[in-house]
């Protein structure tokens, strides 16, 4: 079973905060993560996928551009994604940078193409899923790790 791992990435930071919820997708045994850039992913990637977990920077308090483009792109497969998992993450330059309206915009486009949506867990932050400012720290690379494994563990479950 595959989960998904999608995020764009200009300086670094949100492709390390992706790297860490992959590690904790592959912590769940009998779940992969599937790494893929905005300019890598296909639909096949989102048809294959029982859960997608998608990430970017904040830009004017949304998703950037290239992320939107792939929800917008794939349009066609929306059909398909009906009940898979979705998850958001999202990395800002400044505390008040919009992480939390970013998070919501990528769960918006998830809600659109019918995926059950779920944040970081209880014992993370228990809120729309992982942030942080500029480049994860230790605390937020374990936070990340446990949203990802907390998506594998809903996935297997739901496909049980």
């Amino acid at each position: 079973m595959k989960v998904l791992v999608l995020y764009y990435s200009k300086g670094g930071n949100t492709r390390k905060l992706a790297e860490y919820v992959a590690e904790g997708v592959n912590q769940v045994s009998g779940v992969e993560a599937v790494l893929k850039s905005t300019k890598e992913v296909t639909k096949e990637d989102f048809i294959e996928a029982a859960g997608v977990i998608a990430g970017s920077p904040v830009y004017f308090g949304s998703m950037a551009a290239e992320l939107k483009k792939v929800f917008d792109d794939f349009v066609g497969v929306r059909k398909k994604m009906e009940n898979k998992v979705g998850a958001a993450f999202a990395t800002s330059g400044d505390p008040t940078g919009g992480k939390e309206t970013t998070m919501m915009s990528i769960i918006q486009c998830m809600l659109i193409y019918g995926m059950i949506i779920v944040g970081d867990p209880m014992d993370a932050t228990g809120h729309y899923g992982v942030a942080c400012v500029g480049e994860p720290d230790d605390r937020t690379a374990e936070n990340a790790r446990k949203l990802g494994k907390r998506v594998a563990e809903l996935c297997l479950k739901l496909n049980a």
